[in-house]
């Protein structure tokens, strides 16, 4: 955490701010009256503290939010910084460039050597701008899967930690090709026989997420968000305008909580009273058990095994309503094959609801291109009887071209110019 004269407070932090403000006033007083304020400034700590815990335990969805986006939270390099030991970072994606945004190397925790990958955002304005605000381009997302080759060849875990408003949706990031990009790398990402690990330690968004956001264990700190577009953006579509935002994050659902009820996440992590940027080193200490307990984990696992169970996870994800037979009411389903089949035989039955039967051999249809009426004749043992019975207008003269002779057929095909 920045020191006193630094930390950034977010509105709803307005009561610990001026709390902050109170103490600051009085440790002037006592050193410029040289009197001993040290009960009243541990008082005014302790209410601080209290607030916290307060802020904490009644956040809104729209308040989340905010605490994932606070300037003084840690990012990626904070996280390495505080978890791992001789880390050595890796640079470019050797196609195009280095993409600041996206970090990555390897790096060693409690003596397992990992490669660890994620957004960096940058933490003032100059250092935001280098790192695209965490916004990746194609080339991060490249980076990332050659550091996860890399890891791979040879067979050493895969950490990584998302926080990012989304990739980069600039048009040279789109001529660069981004959707295929992160496509390639979710592609890869589920086949990867090593195991893998990933954190949502801020901002989930969308396809800029998931590009490093496919593994074994999905975790997810307590004041971070994961969804497929931010709040705002929701609310300008929804409402042409962003003052529903608050209203979008309920909505959207993109809380920790529904997350892991959704069976999207596997685990959430807590976080120091208040978030994140209040202590920085709990905030790692907090998250570096998880790893190391879910890497001990994962190895005990075969490889084929491993990867056979992240692909049965990720196609399990997400739940729809289907409607039961009788269309009265829907029922809900979990299982994609079962859906499947009812889709076939509702698009059946959707087919089949666009004919009426002409007796017991054809049908009559509309034919809406030339506004005349033909019929479908079906082929039985016996084509002589059933002759008569099906009535076919023919848009070229009223008769059944199949019941013409082969002399007649020739000659419209010349055009009948003789």
């Amino acid at each position: 955490m920045p020191q006193d004269k630094n930390r950034q407070f977010l509105d709803f932090e307005k009561p610990i701010r001026d709390l902050f403000e109170d103490i600051e006033k009085l440790k002037q007083t006592a050193e410029k009256s040289k009197v001993d304020l040290s009960d009243s400034i541990s008082k005014l700590e302790a209410q601080v503290i209290e607030r916290r815990r307060e802020i904490t335990s009644q956040l809104t969805p729209w308040q989340k939010v905010q605490l994932s986006r606070h300037p003084d939270r840690p990012y990626t390099k904070k996280y390495i910084e505080y978890i791992f030991t001789d880390f050595v970072e890796l640079f470019g994606d050797r196609n195009v460039k280095d993409d600041k945004a996206m970090v990555g190397g390897f790096g060693s925790i409690d003596g397992q050597t990992v490669m660890v990958i994620g957004q960096q955002k940058g933490s003032n304005t100059k250092k935001r701008q280098l790192r695209n605000f965490g916004m990746a381009n194609p080339e991060g997302y490249r980076k990332a899967l050659r550091l996860m080759k890399l890891a791979e060849k040879f067979n050493k875990p895969v950490i990584t930690l998302i926080d990012t408003p989304g990739a980069y949706p600039g048009l040279e990031a789109e001529e660069r090709g981004q959707g295929e990009a992160i496509a390639r790398n979710i592609y890869e990402m589920i086949r990867l026989k090593v195991p893998v690990i990933c954190v949502i330690i801020g901002e989930g968004a969308s396809g800029g997420a998931l590009g490093i956001g496919v593994g074994d264990r999905i975790f997810m700190l307590e004041n971070a968000w994961y969804t497929v577009i931010s709040p705002e953006n929701c609310s300008s579509i929804l409402w042409r305008s962003w003052d529903q935002k608050e209203k979008a994050a309920e909505q959207l659902k993109l809380t920790p909580d529904h997350m892991h009820k959704f069976g999207l996440i596997d685990t959430i992590i807590p976080e120091p009273l208040g978030g994140a940027h209040w202590n920085y080193e709990e905030a790692a200490n907090n998250l570096k058990p998880y790893l190391l307990k879910t890497i001990k984990e994962l190895q005990q696992i075969n490889p084929a095994k491993r990867v056979e169970n992240r692909i049965e996870k990720f196609g399990a994800m997400g739940f729809w309503d289907e409607l039961s037979s009788n269309n009265d009411s829907p029922s809900r389903s979990h299982d994609p094959g079962d859906a499947i089949h009812e889709q076939e035989r509702v698009a059946d039955n959707h087919s089949n609801s666009h004919f009426s039967a002409n007796g017991d051999n054809g049908v009559n249809i509309d034919n809406s291109a030339n506004g005349v009426n033909s019929a479908h004749a079906n082929h039985s043992d016996n084509n002589n009887n059933n002759a008569n019975d099906n009535n076919i207008d023919n848009t070229a003269n009223g008769a059944n071209p199949h019941d013409q002779p082969q002399e007649a057929m020739e000659e419209r095909k010349s055009g009948g110019q003789e």
